[in-house]
């Protein structure tokens, strides 16, 4: 198969990822796609296959060099985002010469470069969308298809030199549990990239640091008609804990290296009232500070309700720059084969997280790189051909400079 051909195959598996199973992987159709492409791996000629229970799979291209080089690899989520359906996907090319395109007739959706000004920028180009009744799954299945692109591209030129290759595709990545069972000594690469970016030419090593913060609101509930001076609505309470932190630190008023409070579920009743926060920052002082900030706002809170508000607040995951720092010549890698594909490179921040993060702190330096999907997580989503074809070229020249 070739990348686009690949890519349409992918997006036909359902492989939407649910923290709610407390299963790894979380949803049963990531494994039905591991095993896929576990039969596809094979049937290219790959070493070292393997597919563990937890629906990690890995892989080699043995190198076909007599020098030393080292070993790279290249990873890629199977999940797509809990955001939208993936069920059903139905994939179309569209020659794309400016203006809407209507994605959906009936339900009259339409991808309007007025709402999403960066659709400008493909023009003249061939778009791979949704019919807007799901998401894509660019995210991260376009990350695949390039890798395996690659690895035929190596298979069918010989004479391209690169050292081992090493592949892993691995679930649950959209629920922050992509690396938790990663076996980065058995996947035994010096460094990896993950092909999980957006736009093209998109590089990425530093992204924020990230905790959720979860604080329950304890009430009094008695007859409103004789409530005075006894009812304790714990509703209200959140409510003016929610009103104290800065509303201008929030997702929608912040960019760059701007970070956040998001608050992203509600639940409560008189009696019992929960707020569920991701607090994000790329600044490791700051970061702290937000998770300061929590503690002492439930303070506030208990001195005028004693004992009402309990925050618990857990670390996520921590921004990769501090691992990545030491070994930047991966980088200065990454960039001479953009140069080298024709890609610009757009060394920025990640305002969010990426499974390399957590790989980089369990030891697999591990950047990450675009694989050209846009509006991700929604039923917008769109991947320009192009940008894919430009992520494969850069995965090839990748090896060849290693191997240089």
């Amino acid at each position: 198969m070739k990348l686009t051909e690949r890519f349409l195959q992918y997006v036909k598996f359902d492989t939407q990822s649910d923290e709610l199973t407390n299963l790894t992987p979380s949803t049963p159709g990531q494994m039905v796609f591991a095993r896929a492409l576990e039969k596809e791996l094979h049937d290219m000629g790959l070493s070292d296959i393997s597919l563990d229970e937890n629906g990690y799979l890995f892989a080699t291209l043995p190198s076909n060099t007599d020098k030393k080089v080292p070993t790279v690899g290249f990873i890629a989520h199977m999940d797509t985002a809990p955001d939208m359906s993936g069920h059903d996907v139905k994939p179309r090319i569209v020659d794309y010469q400016g203006g809407k395109i209507v994605l959906n007739q009936e339900q009259n959706i339409v991808l309007d470069p007025e709402q999403f000004p960066e659709l400008n920028d493909y023009v003249g180009q061939q778009l791979i969308v949704t019919d807007g009744t799901t998401l894509l799954g660019a995210d991260d299945k376009a990350g695949i298809a390039e890798i395996l692109a690659a690895v035929e591209y190596f298979q069918e030129h010989p004479e391209v030199k690169h050292g081992d290759i090493r592949i892993g595709f691995n679930p649950d990545e959209e629920i922050g549990m992509g690396a938790h069972k990663f076996d980065v000594e058995k996947f035994a690469a010096d460094w990896a990239y993950t092909m999980d970016g957006g736009a093209v030419g998109e590089l990425e090593y530093e992204n924020f640091n990230a905790a959720s913060a979860k604080i329950t609101f304890t009430g009094l509930n008695v007859h409103p008609g004789a409530a005075k001076h006894k009812m304790l609505n714990s509703m209200r309470v959140a409510n003016q804990f929610a009103i104290m932190l800065p509303r201008w630190e929030t997702p929608e008023h912040t960019e760059g290296y701007e970070g956040f409070y998001h608050l992203i579920a509600m639940e409560g009743s008189v009696e019992k009232t929960t707020l569920t926060y991701i607090l994000r920052d790329h600044d490791r002082a700051r970061f702290e500070s937000r998770k300061r900030e929590i503690e002492h706002l439930c303070h506030k809170v208990n001195c005028e309700f004693p004992g009402c508000a309990k925050a618990e607040i857990k670390d996520q995951y921590y921004n990769m720059r501090e691992q990545i720092e030491p070994v930047m010549h991966i980088i200065d890698v990454a960039k001479k084969a953009m140069e080298n594909a024709g890609v610009p490179v757009k060394v920025q921040p990640i305002r969010g997280g990426t499974d390399g993060a957590q790989l980089s702190f369990k030891g697999l330096p591990c950047p990450n790189i675009f694989a050209g999907g846009m509006n991700m997580h929604g039923r917008y989503e769109y991947v320009p051909i192009p940008s894919m074809e430009k992520a494969m070229k850069t995965i090839v020249e990748i090896c060849k400079i290693v191997a240089e």
